[in-house]
């Protein structure tokens, strides 16, 4: 019985430390094609940003990274700034509303500013932004929690911005703005163009260490078969090896 019970063990570690070593190598080849998709959308020329039923029709991160334009004016009296730590150092990421010309509003992430920079009025007038599509970020930062309340915020959450600042139904997305649309203040600051496109990439290396784990149980199985064996054969042997006629025994 405890054999058998030992063996079951055997087998199910075998088993379920391959099963996960074959479910990463399946997640490595699904971060390779996601990285490569991204990175495509990233260096792709630009388009106009997705209307609402464009937006309804496909999945969210179908639409994460493309290279997006849109066109409209900005509403003053709304920035919202939220914590960022960046190349350039400590500081806060600029958010600005933009209404479009069919009357939707879009957060546009113009940049980096320092944290003892002062915002100035936007330039009246229409205006033009070219970025990267970002998917909303709800709730906050690691542990902090944002503090619409307080206009404190530790990530851009577009909804709960949207609200503090009674602007009415907003694109679901904000829109990271690059270098060049960032500079059309005229001033060295916001900064943008500094968003980081990095996924971790490390399943290789955790597919390679469950199947060497299999193979630790498979090598261990294979030891413990071997040493049975031997126990078994030598006890065999002694029970057929013939008694000592000195001992008195029949």
């Amino acid at each position: 019985m405890a054999l058998a019970v030992l063996a079951a063990a055997f087998a199910a570690g075998l088993v379920l430390f391959a099963a996960l070593g074959i479910w990463q190598v399946q997640r490595l080849h699904w971060k390779h094609d996601l990285v490569a998709r991204v990175d495509a959308r990233i260096h792709a020329a630009p388009v106009p940003a997705p209307g609402a039923a464009e937006w309804a029709a496909s999945t969210p991160k179908d639409q994460e990274y493309r290279r997006v334009h849109v066109r409209g004016e900005w509403l003053p009296g709304h920035d919202t700034l939220v914590q960022a730590v960046t190349e350039a150092g400590a500081g806060r990421w600029l958010l600005r509303p933009l209404r479009r010309d069919d009357g939707s509003v879009v957060l546009v992430n113009l940049g980096f500013v320092p944290e003892d920079w002062t915002a100035e009025p936007p330039a009246p007038g229409t205006a033009e932004v070219t970025g990267l599509l970002r998917l909303s970020e709800p709730g906050g930062g690691f542990l902090r929690d944002n503090d619409p309340a307080q206009d404190r915020w530790f990530s851009r959450d577009v909804e709960a911005i949207a609200a503090r600042h009674g602007l009415g139904p907003v694109a679901p997305w904000f829109l990271d703005a690059d270098a060049a649309s960032a500079a059309q203040a005229g001033t060295p600051w916001p900064r943008g163009g500094l968003t980081v496109v990095r996924f971790r990439d490390n399943h290789l290396g955790y597919a390679l260490t469950w199947f060497a784990l299999a193979l630790l149980v498979a090598f261990g199985a294979w030891r413990f078969a071997l040493e049975e064996v031997r126990v078994r054969r030598r006890w065999r042997q002694r029970s057929t090896e013939p008694l000592d006629a000195a001992d008195g025994s029949p």
